[in-house]
């Protein structure tokens, strides 16, 4: 009888799950930058073949809605993606939780590219996951970096699956 229960609960619970809406962001760092002193650097060459590549990356995925922080730099890296998606790059701050609240309740079981920085990216991760100080900070040379997070329930529910591009 215990047997016939477990098996009953698990497959309700399993249900349930696949019942469960599952938004899916892609977390990633800015391409490559020019190094010219300035606080908002463009691409550089290397940086524009990167953000070329996500375009062939994601050739057969369905984005929803692609967002940057205000930065040269971000907008570019994620630029030529919306323009194959037919979508506009809007911006957000990552430093403001609420605002990638309402992007998951907006798009909801869709997905969204969201691109940062070496520090915002690991933050906005450790947001979704619930985890405080678990993601750290990129390497300043380090910007292979592709996180893709399934939220069913921010903070409880939610799978990171690290790629590099």
């Amino acid at each position: 009888m215990k047997r016939l229960l477990f098996i009953v609960a698990l497959l309700v619970s399993t249900a349930s799950y696949s019942q469960s809406t599952i938004t899916t962001l892609v977390l990633i760092r800015h391409a490559e930058k020019v190094n010219d002193g300035t606080a908002d650097p463009e691409l550089s060459e290397a940086g524009k073949q990167r953000a070329e590549s996500l375009t062939k990356f994601f050739k057969k995925a369905k984005i929803d809605a692609v967002y940057s922080t205000s930065y040269k730099r971000t907008r570019n890296t994620v630029a030529p993606l919306a323009q194959s998606k037919n979508l506009t790059v809007e911006t957000y701050n990552p430093s403001k939780p609420e605002e990638i609240d309402a992007l998951i309740q907006k798009f909801k079981g869709g997905t969204i590219v969201l691109v940062g920085h070496s520090n915002t990216t690991p933050a906005v991760l450790n947001y979704l996951t619930g985890h405080k100080d678990e993601f750290a900070a990129f390497d300043d040379g380090d910007y292979a970096n592709l996180i893709i997070v399934s939220v069913v329930e921010r903070g409880r529910d939610v799978k990171v699956t690290w790629l590099s591009y």
